[in-house]
Parts: structure tokens; sequence; C-alpha cells
């Protein structure tokens, strides 16, 4: 049995436990169950794959930035991988704010007493990038700063490119580094299945029922922009700027997205997804090590599908009409949040916190949500990876022509 399929069993295992647990038995077997069997089976599982993040994100990026070679390809490629991050986010919050408009999840009667949320501030967009060049890598690496982590090993590899032969031997030992570290990601999936099924069966089995039926128009509403956003628009660029079939790279990266429905994290799921894009995709490893951990940086299109729709449910739920020039203003502000609160813990909340804040929404409405948001963090998980690796495909696809170019010159 694939490693896909297996994953798959141990997801839907731990959703019909999960199940049972929530609808058939008491309270306190699914408080036993967690403590002693299904957290110290999920947290083992994410803590082994974090284990690996900061090195895998510094060697790839070393090796990509090494592998480039030319400062200006370095360039042109940085460019591309925003500039596509930038116009798929813009699309997911169209779609997003439409869906929300037209199915308006927030009418109905919904219970505001108490309802409370500690807004966390974001540091300004011009700290943030600022702060991207380390003072001390090594603490950067040790905090999981990871857009430092980014400039710094970028920094590396182009020097190693420069230095040449100069510095073979270091070059040598980050290639061999690389392989070890694709070994132990190797070894850790096979623990995958098991990590999975603890972490869906923690998700549902904690959800109470009722919560998730008064919260059906707006989990249906977010799931069907996802779904959109994942096969229409993912779909079209992979097929019209990739060169590939939607479906095949579906099947392909479909290990990774197992992964991040599980996990609910993108750096979590980060080695896992490069290995992925690089082995069934054919990705080259100087591409997938530069794109792929900055889109699970500051590319969050699954994020922004939720900021979104919770919007417009917020303020149906508070009778507020959004003009045009709000819903503008939604889309600007959540496409620049997405970079500018890159690495900050709690990310999502705190990007849509600001994002209320910028129409005058209360953001209070936000713990109307969190009941219901550990469920959908999973599936808005598996699109911003997806979004990643479709990025890469494509940016792999549009350098070939330059290295025809270049070969013809030559």
């Amino acid at each position: 049995m694939s490693m896909t399929k297996k994953i798959l069993l141990g997801m839907f295992a731990g959703i019909i436990v999960g199940l049972i647990f929530n609808l058939a038995l008491p309270t306190e077997w699914f408080d036993l169950a967690k403590t002693y069997v299904l957290n110290p089976l999920g947290t083992i599982f994410i803590n082994l794959i974090k284990l690996l993040v900061v090195p895998i994100v510094f060697v790839s990026l070393v090796l990509g930035a090494a592998g480039v070679g030319d400062p200006k390809k370095l360039g042109r490629i940085g460019m591309k991988t925003i500039a596509f991050f930038l116009i798929t986010t813009s699309l997911a919050l169209i779609i997003a704010l439409t869906l929300g408009s037209v199915i308006r999840p927030g009418e109905g009667n919904f219970n505001l007493e108490g309802a409370s949320f500690e807004k966390k501030e974001a540091p300004p967009v011009v700290d943030t990038l600022l702060n991207i060049i380390p003072t001390n890598p090594f603490q950067a690496m040790v905090e999981g700063n990871m857009l430092q982590v980014i400039v710094f090993a970028v920094l590396v590899g182009m020097a190693v490119a420069r230095l040449g032969d100069r510095v073979k031997q270091v070059r040598v030992i980050v290639e061999q580094a690389n392989d070890l570290l694709m070994y132990l990601v190797e070894w850790v999936m096979k623990f995958a299945p098991y990590g999975a099924f603890a972490l869906i069966a923690i998700a549902i089995g904690g959800q109470g029922f009722d919560a998730i039926a008064a919260m059906g128009k707006y989990m249906f509403a977010v799931l069907l922009a996802l779904f959109i956003h994942f096969f229409v628009v993912y779909g079209t660029a992979v097929w019209t700027l990739g060169k590939m079939s939607p479906i095949a790279f579906i099947k392909g990266f479909s290990p990774a997205m197992a992964v991040a429905f599980s996990t609910s994290s993108s750096n979590a799921t980060l080695p896992v997804s490069m290995e992925t894009a690089q082995k069934n995709l054919n990705v080259p490893k100087s591409i997938s090590g530069f794109v792929q951990p900055l889109g699970a940086t500051i590319n969050m299109d699954g994020t922004a599908i939720m900021q979104g729709v919770a919007t417009m449910f917020i303020a149906q739920v508070y009778g507020v009409d959004l003009t045009f020039s709000d819903l503008l203003t939604v889309i600007l502000t959540a496409t620049l949040a997405s970079i500018g609160t890159a690495g900050v813990p709690g990310v999502g909340l705190i990007m849509l916190s600001m994002v209320l804040t910028s129409v005058g929404l209360p953001v209070e409405g936000i713990a109307l949500i969190l009941g219901v948001d550990r469920l959908l963090d999973m599936t808005r998980t598996v699109v911003n990876i997806t979004g990643d690796a479709a990025c890469a495909v494509i940016i792999a696809k549009s350098e070939e022509k330059y290295e025809k170019q270049y070969e013809k010159a030559s």
C-alpha cells in the first residue's frame, strides 16, 4: 500500500473515531483518550516534522541559490514568485467576498452575548521588512524566524555560487546534508498514518456537533471558495502556465496534501511538500528549494479565503453593509498582511483582526468562528501548500526557455 493510501486510511479512521467520541460516548472518555493516546501520537508526529523544518529550509535554500548561481536569475525567479503569490491571493479574496455576498452566511440569529476576542497587534509591514536581515542567524534558526533564515540561506548560497571551486567542499557537505535530511523525511513519514489518525480524531471529537450545525452556512461558503480556488485558479494556472495536467499535478502532490490536512501547518508540512514536488512533479531542487520555503512563509491563499468569508460573515451578523471601497480595502489589507505578518504565531487570526479593523468591524466577532476554525484550518492549509507547489511548477516551466536561450547563445 502506498504511503498516500496509508495516510488517507489513517485520516478516515480518525474521522470515524472522532465522530464516535463526539456523538455516542461521554465527554470524559474523549478527554482520557485525548490525554493518554491521541495527543501523544499527534504531538510526536508534528514534533518529528518540525524537527526537520529549519535545517531543510536552510540547506535547500543554500543549494537552490547556489544552483541558480546568477544573481539576475535569482532575482527573476524571486520577482515571478512574489508576483504569482500576490495575484493568487487577490483572486482568493475576490472569490471569498463574492461567495460571502451571495451565500450570506451571517444571516440568522447568532448569540453575540459574551462574544470576545483578544486582539493581538501585528508588527508594521516596514518593521517586518527591516527585520528580515538577521543580526544573529543562529538565533533566527533557534527561534524559527523563517524570513531571516531564508535571507541568510540565500546569501550563503549566492556566496557558494560565486566562489565556485574555492568552496567546493562546502557545497559537497551541504549536498550530503540535503541527502541526509531527505532520508529522515522518508523515515518520519512512516509515522504519518498514525499521526494523521490522532490529529483528525482530536479535531473531529473536540468540536461540538451543535456548533458545527449552527455555523453550517459559514463552513459551506469557506469550503466552496477553497474548492473553486483549488481547482479553477490553481488548476488553470498549472495547465496553462505550467503545461502540466491538473489531474497529474494533484495526484503527484497528494501525499503532501494529506500531511497538510492532518497537521494544519504549512511550515510543518514543508519537508514533505518539497520532497513530493521534487520527486513527483519533477521540480528542480534549485527552484523548489527557493519557492516553497518562501511560499510557506508568505503565501496564504487559503487563509485569505477564510478572512474574506469571515469578514462578510461578521459584517452580516452585526448588520453592517460593506461598500465597494470597503471591499477593495479588505483585498488590499489582506494581501499586504499576508507578507507583513509572516512568521507571527496565530497569523490567520491576527490577519483577520487587521482586516476587520480596516473596515470598522468589531474584532469580537472572531469569537463566533473560533469553534469551527480548527476544522477549516486543515482544508485551507492544503490550499496554502498547493499554491506553493503550483508556483514552483510554473516557475520551473518558465525558466526552461531561459535555459534554452542560454544553450543557444553558448
